[in-house]
C-alpha cells in the first residue's frame, strides 16, 4: 500500500532492539538508518549502557536480507576517534556489501540542556567538537574502504 501511495520509509534505530523487528516489518521499510557508536565493545558499553553485539547482529541481518542502510557514526574527541576504532566500524560497515552511505556526525552539545533538565550530569561537558581535520581524517577512512561517506 506505502508504495502505491508514494511514501518512503526509515527506521531509524541503535540496533540495540533489531532482533524484535520482524522480517515483515523490514520488508516495509526502505531505509534503515543504523547508529554505530563504536567498534570497541568497552567504548560502545560506556556511550551507550548497552553491549554491542546485539547491533552487530541486526546489521549483519539486515545485510543478509538486502536492506539498503546508512550507517550513521558520532565521531567523539577522546572517546570515539582512536583510529583502530574508526577504522574498526568502516571495515565492518564496508564487509556488510549492503550500507549506501556514512553520516559522520560531529560531536556537539546541542543537548546538553536536556540532561541539566533531567538533572542528570552530562559527562562530556569538557569535550569539544572534533575539528575540521578529524572529520575529514575518519570520512577518509570509510572511503577508503569504499563507502560513501559525508
Amino acid at each position: 500500500m506505502k508504495h502505491e501511495l508514494g511514501l518512503h520509509t526509515a527506521l531509524d534505530t541503535s540496533g540495540f532492539l533489531g532482533a524484535r523487528a520482524t522480517d515483515a516489518l523490514l520488508r516495509d521499510t526502505d531505509l534503515v538508518l543504523l547508529d554505530i557508536k563504536s567498534w570497541d565493545p568497552d567504548t560502545y558499553e560506556k556511550v551507550t549502557g548497552r553491549p554491542l553485539r546485539p547491533t552487530l547482529d541486526f546489521a549483519r541481518r539486515l545485510a543478509d536480507l538486502g536492506q539498503e542502510v546508512h550507517v550513521r557514526f558520532v565521531l567523539v574527541p577522546g572517546l570515539t576517534d582512536d583510529p583502530a576504532n574508526v577504522e574498526g566500524v568502516a571495515a565492518f560497515a564496508a564487509g556488510l556489501g549492503n550500507v549506501s552511505r556514512v553520516d559522520i556526525l560531529p560531536f556537539h552539545k546541542l543537548g546538553e540542556a536536556k540532561w541539566q533538565g533531567l538533572a542528570k550530569p552530562f559527562t562530556l561537558h569538557d569535550t569539544p567538537s572534533p575539528t575540521p581535520g578529524q572529520i575529514a581524517t575518519a570520512r577518509e577512512v570509510f572511503r577508503a574502504h569504499g563507502l560513501h561517506a559525508v
